[in-house]
Parts: C-alpha cells; sequence; structure tokens
C-alpha cells in the first residue's frame, strides 16, 4: 500500500420534501416510501422525519431537497442539506 492512500467516506444521501421551516438553521425533511405489508400484500406509506441544518435559511415549506448525512450537529441533527433540486410554486 503506498502512503498517499486516503479513505473516502461514503456519506449517505436522501431526498426529501420539506414540511417545517420554523427554526433557525434547521428545517424537517419529510421521506416517503411505499413497502409492501407481508400478510395484506398491500401497499403500505412509510414515513420518516430528519431534523436536517440549513445554514442559510434558503429551503422553504414544499421544497424538495437533497439531504446528506454528517456529523451529529446537535442532539437532533444529523443531516445537513446538500441542494434544493425542485423550488415550491
Amino acid at each position: 500500500m503506498s502512503e498517499n492512500t486516503e479513505q473516502t467516506r461514503i456519506t449517505k444521501t436522501r431526498t426529501g420534501v420539506v414540511v417545517s421551516d420554523k427554526m433557525d438553521k434547521t428545517i424537517v425533511v419529510q421521506l416517503d416510501k411505499l413497502v409492501m405489508h407481508p400478510i395484506y400484500k398491500k401497499f403500505v406509506r412509510r414515513r420518516v422525519k430528519y431534523k436536517v441544518h440549513d445554514e442559510g435559511n434558503e429551503a422553504r415549506i414544499g421544497d424538495t431537497v437533497l439531504i446528506e448525512e454528517t456529523r451529529p450537529l446537535s442532539r437532533h441533527k444529523r443531516w445537513r442539506i446538500k441542494s434544493i433540486t425542485h423550488r415550491a410554486a
């Protein structure tokens, strides 16, 4: 192995919709996914909400954003906004 090898950290990225922007430098992003129920074989919607760091307070409710995992920024914030992919009307 050479001395110049550096490990690249693979960060998780997710795409979701902003559901709250009332906090300062923090937004709440909701991710939806459809999962098939094991018994009834119907698709059930599962949702998870993440608190995301938004340094410039740029995202608004309804925006679609790309978020990436990062080090713990506070008690509940573990994600950082990477880009705003689609603006709400």
